[in-house]
């Protein structure tokens, strides 16, 4: 059974929580206390083959970014969530994606950006379009969900450990690449007695 450690972070006040609980329990709470970290863990079945999540729902707060730092090394993949109501929560995406790119010192790196509360359509400031057009910039997958209407909740989780897969596929396939290239070059060499 593979095991991934996925953090899920954003703004504050953009539904991480209540994104991460739908998915973790399948029912929605009225309110939540504002998070300093929590840890979930679940087990579920994609594409048949059971996986188990550790999920990292964190405090934006920059006093706790030494934790937030630490479990984004660890990491292997990352939801990033803002609130289609708030072009301040948008704006953040692209620094919450090179803040993960920082640490992990990675050009590219599995994250799936994620605009919560579509059930506040009448209160959107950020266009599907415009955050399409952005994520498409950037390569990264986006989808738009509610937490509290249940809507493509479990997907962000289950895209995300699919980019997971194809990047330690391609990982693996350099990796056999580099090792074939090493292993024609010791087949040219000629030594002479």
């Amino acid at each position: 059974m593979n095991e991934y450690k996925i953090a899920v972070v954003g703004g504050g006040s953009v539904g991480k929580t209540a994104l991460t609980h739908r998915f973790i329990e399948l029912y929605r709470k009225e309110e939540y206390d504002p998070t300093i970290e929590e840890t979930y863990r679940k087990e579920k079945v994609i594409d048949e083959e059971t996986i188990k999540f550790e999920i990292l729902d964190y405090a934006r707060q920059e006093e706790y970014s030494q934790m937030r730092d630490s479990f984004m090394k660890e990491g292997v993949g990352f939801i990033i969530v803002y609130a289609i109501n708030s072009r301040s929560s948008f704006d953040q995406v692209s620094s919450f994606r090179e803040q993960i790119l920082m640490i992990n010192d990675a050009d590219d790196f599995p994250m799936i950006i994620v605009g919560n509360k579509t059930d506040l359509e009448n209160a959107r400031e950020v266009s599907q379009e415009e955050a399409m057009n952005f994520a498409t910039t950037i390569n990264c997958p986006f989808i738009e969900s509610s937490a509290k209407n249940f809507t493509n909740v479990e997907q962000p989780f289950c895209d995300l450990v699919r980019e997971i897969k194809n990047v330690d596929l391609k990982h693996c396939l350099n990796k056999n690449d580099l090792m074939k290239q090493r292993h024609r070059k010791n087949q040219k060499r000629c030594t002479i007695l």
